[in-house]
């Protein structure tokens, strides 16, 4: 589709006033009036322009599943799926794995273990590994993100189960790609993360494996997880560069690996939006903008 001059004018005038996302929001009620949905259109919105907040729950639980395509059958599906919530949590219940003291977070570890059928026995219950760890800080996050605990489950199960299922071979190589990119962007500061030692140390679990889960505040964050959950785990390896570049002077500063490593897991709170439209823009730089027409 050629690109509608009158159309680029009125983004560009809505983006100088302050109204970034007016005519955005226009075409992505278009593709929710759909039906069924076209979920690669779907996807390619949530690439390329952040999701409303009143619509972001909505498109996440259809882009991982947890809603039909058919929007004549999410009543039905999700009523569906609230039984199903409820069936596990009672039979967890049953079997005295969780009682009403249980913190939601553990409480839907659970279930999701008993989904996965890799439950533990009562008496072999032990402290989570770090696999569980991931799952607890997402869980911890999504909380801060949904408000309704049926909703709240589905979507941590379904983010997780998907973000393993299409990128799990993919997570072990992102770090190289951070490597790759800060030398394109700042090899000095490379250079000096390599002299300290830090570069092998840095909070790659809490960045690629729990998806900032715990290091960005859940406004800045959602932002993230609408690339992820539409299909790219790349902007994890951007949203990492652009910390290190908006702390370079800080880093440049700190000679000693756990120095560095305690800074970025715990990055001041107040300056992650920026962060995040940042690296957005650096995503888009290395890795193109999707095309979108409605």
């Amino acid at each position: 589709m050629a690109d509608d001059p009158q159309r680029n004018f009125r983004s560009a005038y809505y983006e100088k006033v302050g109204f970034r996302g007016v005519e955005e929001k226009k075409s992505l009620e278009i593709l929710l009036k759909d039906n069924p949905l076209d979920l690669e259109k779907l996807s390619t919105f949530s690439q390329r322009f952040p999701l409303p907040s009143m619509y972001r729950i909505h498109v996440w639980k259809v882009l991982l599943g947890i809603l039909p395509p058919h929007s004549d059958s999410h009543a039905l599906v999700g009523g569906y799926r609230k039984e199903q919530y409820q069936d596990i949590l009672e039979a967890l219940e049953v079997m005295r794995y969780i009682n009403c003291s249980t913190p939601s977070t553990h409480v839907y570890l659970r279930m999701f273990q008993l989904e996965s059928q890799v439950l533990p026995r009562c008496s072999e219950t032990l402290p989570p590994d770090e696999e569980n760890e991931d799952f607890l800080s997402i869980s911890r996050a999504m909380e801060e993100i949904v408000d309704d605990p049926v909703d709240c489950y589905w979507l941590i199960k379904c983010f997780v189960s998907q973000f393993h299922t299409k990128f799990g071979d993919s997570i072990p190589h992102l770090p190289k790609s951070l490597e790759h990119y800060l030398s394109q962007e700042e090899p000095r500061l490379l250079n000096h993360l390599k002299n300290t030692g830090a570069l092998a140390q840095l909070p790659y679990s809490l960045w690629f494996r729990r998806c900032f889960a715990g290091c960005l505040p859940e406004s800045s964050l959602q932002r993230v997880w609408d690339k992820v959950i539409s299909g790219s785990c790349k902007i994890l390896v951007f949203v990492a560069l652009e910390i290190l570049l908006s702390y370079k002077i800080m880093l440049m500063g700190i000679n000693r690996s756990e120095g560095v490593v305690r800074f970025l897991c715990n990055i001041p709170q107040e300056n992650t939006d920026a962060i995040v439209t940042k690296a957005i823009d650096l995503w888009h730089k290395y890795c193109g903008t999707p095309m979108h027409a409605v």
